[in-house]
């Protein structure tokens, strides 16, 4: 029913993975809140290139800078530095950024003209934002905790992240911008699945504990 791509086999074991690595920031003296502060900035950086239409350098930053929202974690992790306020933070700073990314296509677009583009990259980015919104609210009212709603659906972040990078990638280097059209329209469609899926997935929680109340 959740139809992720990624297993939570497969999200712990790249976690796994990435740990070492975070470890290396850990030992400059980075602490994984400054790792989530980085990564918004470098989001803020690609906003700009975004907007100048430099969609090579704009696709590379995009990817430099999700690295970053894993190592944040991946840090925390690490050296027990696990917190409310910096899971809060880590989830305001990623909303944050990848907003200002979408803004910047959407002028970059609207500036050269190509007002579909731009339509879709707004598209896209509001139904990203209801796959963040519908986890964050289920997650408030106690359906699917911890994790567990990061692994409904078929395009969570990380999905949206490498179908958006590949669109600015082959956009810039083919100076053609119908590879982005489409990557930007496949995220606003794939998030909303993913939406519905989380809708469908708290609906059958909420019978489960409606049933269990009347068993009691």
């Amino acid at each position: 029913m959740a139809g992720s791509l990624l297993t939570p086999e497969q999200r712990a074991g790249f976690r796994a993975r990435v740990e070492p690595l975070a470890r290396v920031f850990g030992r400059v003296g980075l602490t994984p809140n400054a790792l989530t502060v980085i990564g918004l900035l470098i989001a803020c950086v690609a906003a700009v290139t975004a907007g100048a239409a430099w969609w090579v350098v704009t696709g590379l930053l995009v990817v430099f800078g999700g690295a970053f929202d894993m190592f944040d974690g991946a840090l925390a992790r690490a050296t027990g530095k696990e917190s409310v306020f910096g899971a809060f933070l880590d989830s305001t700073l990623d909303r944050a950024g990848e907003a200002v990314i979408y803004v910047g296509i959407v002028y970059g677009l609207a500036a050269s003209q190509h007002t579909t583009g731009a339509v879709l990259a707004a598209a896209a980015m509001a139904s990203a934002f209801m796959v963040s919104y519908a986890r964050a609210k289920a997650e408030s009212l106690g359906f699917s905790g911890g994790s567990g709603m990061a692994n409904v659906g078929v395009a969570p972040r990380e999905v949206r992240i490498v179908i958006l990078t590949l669109g600015l990638l082959v956009t810039g280097v083919w100076g053609d911008t119908r590879p982005l059209d489409i990557s930007l329209g496949l995220i606003a469609f794939l998030a909303a699945i993913t939406t519905a899926q989380r809708i469908v997935v708290v609906r059958h929680q909420s019978i489960e504990r409606e049933s269990a109340k009347e068993i009691r």
